[in-house]
């Protein structure tokens, strides 16, 4: 191997591991001020209760399955004030998920949520994945 290889070779490594590390850090936080996060049998209490589900994740996802009757407004594309306003009251409970602790937007889409004066945000951070796994309704 020349010296050109190698330095290009070392370069290319120095990409990757930064890249990895950046990718992996990548986990939603515990709480969001102002909402009350929620574990899967307390999510499962609401929706029993009657609460709004409000599915934030990507079309593909909730395509692919979903908690029955939830909302979905795509947090990247169509999320704002009035595009929740319009479906949501903002006295109405609202339990918010996505894909899990690795999603982040459930979190960021329950911090907008309280911006914008929702009063009952329940940040469901274990989302869709703890759901299926707990073995409730999907459709």
């Amino acid at each position: 191997m020349n010296k050109i290889t190698s330095k290009l070779l070392a370069v290319l490594l120095g990409f990757a591991v930064i890249a990895s590390v950046h990718s992996a850090g990548k986990v939603s936080p515990m709480s969001v001020d102002g909402a009350k996060t929620v574990t899967a049998t307390e999510a499962k209490a609401l929706f029993d209760k009657g609460s709004i589900f409000l599915d934030v994740r990507s079309d593909k996802d909730w395509g692919a399955g979903r908690i029955p009757d939830a909302m979905h407004i795509e947090l990247k594309k169509k999320l704002n004030e009035a595009s929740m306003g319009k479906e949501i009251k903002k006295n109405d409970a609202v339990v918010i998920y996505c894909n899990g602790e690795s999603c982040m937007r459930s979190s960021k889409a329950s911090a907008k949520a309280v911006g914008w004066g929702y009063s009952k945000v329940y940040y469901f951070r274990d989302g869709f994945p703890a759901w299926k796994t707990a073995g409730y309704p999907v459709e």
